[in-house]
């Protein structure tokens, strides 16, 4: 088996994942919940609005105010949604196998034995430019 079938092996193992499950199912859940979406396009539009507002050469000062305000209100509104705080937390456990991954992968690549690598207290992103060094 060469390399890129392995890595499409990976890929069907992600999937089975019980983090790529619940992450796929808090998405569909987001996705379907009516009221939720209503909150997330509101947000948008408020952001649009606000930042059309701030480009202007007129700008007006207590529309920013109250816009950043309706902005701030909406965003609590979703984020305290327990569908989105489901989601959030599924989103978390989906990243950090994708950053487990990508830790496995890009030590072994810097030439460290993907054995010996432990995924829990390694914290590389992947760019040698942010790194104390692989060893």
């Amino acid at each position: 088996m060469d390399i890129i079938e392995m890595t499409r092996e990976l890929g069907k193992a992600i999937q089975a994942d019980d983090r790529y499950i619940a992450y796929m199912l808090a998405k569909q859940a987001n996705d379907e919940d009516e009221q939720l979406q209503n909150l997330i396009s509101a947000f948008n539009l408020k952001r649009v609005e606000l930042q059309m507002e701030i480009g202007k050469p007129d700008k007006d000062n207590e529309k920013i105010t109250e816009l950043n305000e309706i902005i701030k209100s909406t965003y609590q509104k979703i984020m305290a949604n327990p569908k989105m705080v489901a989601y959030e937390a599924a989103k978390t456990g989906i990243d950090e196998l994708v950053s487990q991954i990508n830790t496995i992968i890009s030590m072994s690549t810097n030439g460290m034995n993907p054995d010996e690598i432990d995924v829990n207290t390694a914290s590389c992103t992947g760019s040698c430019s942010t790194c104390g060094g692989c060893g």
